[in-house]
């Protein structure tokens, strides 16, 4: 596993835990990495996209409830619901990083971390979401 998708994966938990908690996102971080134990080349990537993903969370979500008619945010599971945010962000805001392979990343950590729809489901919608920014 390349160390982008583990600092995905490390976004993914931290954004989880601000979802639950409504901490703020710099003290998640703190804790997290002091919790973890991680190797500080895998921070940086996992805070950028963690705080950036926090910090645009309006924009972001808005994005994310044009595409998703029937599912309103609060009904998505929140593995999933975090999956996507953080690829929206990547795709609005991450400009070096490839729309395929930001989607692709989604999936994958979809199918790790959420039940067995959430890779259709993630894929779904940010495939529309691609669509809309082109």
């Amino acid at each position: 596993m390349g160390k982008r998708r583990k600092s995905r994966e490390h976004s993914l938990k931290i954004l989880y835990r601000r979802d639950i908690t409504r901490e703020d996102i710099d003290k998640i971080i703190k804790s997290y990495w002091k919790e973890n134990n991680i190797n500080s080349g895998m921070t940086d990537f996992s805070e950028q996209l963690a705080k950036g993903t926090a910090n645009n969370l309006e924009k972001i979500d808005n994005y994310i409830k044009k595409v998703s008619e029937h599912w309103p945010l609060e009904r998505m599971g929140i593995i999933d619901r975090n999956i996507l945010r953080m690829a929206v962000h990547e795709l609005l805001f991450m400009k070096d990083i490839p729309p395929k392979v930001t989607i692709d990343e989604a999936i994958e950590i979809a199918k790790k971390f959420g039940t067995d729809d959430s890779a259709n489901f993630v894929n779904g919608l940010l495939d529309k979401i691609k669509k809309e920014l082109e």
